[in-house]
C-alpha cells in the first residue's frame, strides 16, 4: 500500500537524518483507513446515465442490470449509476410492471427506482450518458451544452453479441419486447462493465 510505504521510508530516513518521525501515536484511526481504502481512493470513477424516452422501461432495466454488475464486480465505490428520460410522461412512476417482471427472472430488482427527467447538470455530473435508440440521442444532443457532447452515445455501442445499433421501445409491444431489450441490455452492460474496470485498475495501478 503506498500510504504504508511511504510511512515506512519517512520513519527509516528520518532516524537516519536525527529528525522527529511519526510513530505509532502519530498514526491516526483516519490514516489507516485511507491506507486499507488506497486502491479505490486512487481509482478512476465512472458516472453513467442511462436514458430513454419516460424513465419506465428500457433505461431502469439498464440501471438495474448495470448496478447488480457493478456490486457483483466491487466497484461500488468507484462506479455511479443512474437512469433518466428525455420526457416528462411519468415522473415518479415505479418502473413498468413488465420491465421488472422481465428483470426479476434473471435476478435483477428495479422495484425501487422511480422515473426522472434528464436535467442540465447531468451533462456535468456524468462521463457518460447513453441512449438507448437515435430519438433519444438526437433529443440529449437537443438539451445537452455541446462541450458535454462527446458524452453522448448509444449504449449499444458497447455491446459484443449483437449488432443492432439500437434498443427498441417495448412499451407499445409484448412481453417478448422487453426480454429482447434485456438481451441487448446485458450484452451491452458486460461491455460497459469492462470499461469501468479498465478505468479503475489502470489508474490504481498509476
Amino acid at each position: 500500500m503506498w500510504f504504508r510505504s511511504w510511512l515506512e521510508r519517512l520513519h527509516r530516513t528520518g532516524s537516519k537524518a536525527g529528525i522527529a518521525t511519526p510513530d505509532k501515536d502519530f498514526v491516526t484511526q483516519a490514516d489507516t483507513n485511507m491506507a486499507k481504502r488506497e486502491p479505490i481512493s486512487l481509482a478512476m470513477n465512472t458516472r453513467v446515465l442511462f436514458v430513454c424516452m419516460g424513465n419506465i422501461c428500457r433505461s431502469p432495466m439498464a440501471e438495474g442490470v448495470f448496478r447488480h454488475m457493478v456490486r457483483q464486480a466491487g466497484l461500488d465505490e468507484v462506479v455511479r449509476v443512474a437512469s433518466a428520460g428525455t420526457h416528462a410522461f411519468h415522473l415518479g412512476e415505479a418502473p413498468d410492471k413488465r420491465a421488472q417482471a422481465a428483470v426479476a427472472k434473471r435476478g435483477y430488482d428495479i422495484s425501487d427506482l422511480r422515473a426522472t427527467r434528464v436535467k442540465e447538470r447531468d451533462f456535468d455530473e456524468f462521463d457518460m450518458v447513453l441512449a438507448m435508440d437515435w430519438d433519444n440521442l438526437a433529443q440529449l444532443q437537443q438539451l445537452a451544452p455541446k462541450p458535454s457532447h462527446h458524452k453522448l452515445q448509444l449504449l449499444m455501442r458497447f455491446a459484443t453479441e449483437h449488432e443492432t445499433a439500437t434498443i427498441a421501445d417495448p412499451y407499445y409491444g409484448n412481453v417478448q419486447g422487453f426480454e429482447q431489450a434485456l438481451d441487448y441490455i446485458e450484452d451491452a452492460c458486460n461491455g460497459l462493465l469492462e470499461l469501468a474496470k479498465r478505468r479503475a485498475t489502470q489508474v490504481a495501478a498509476a
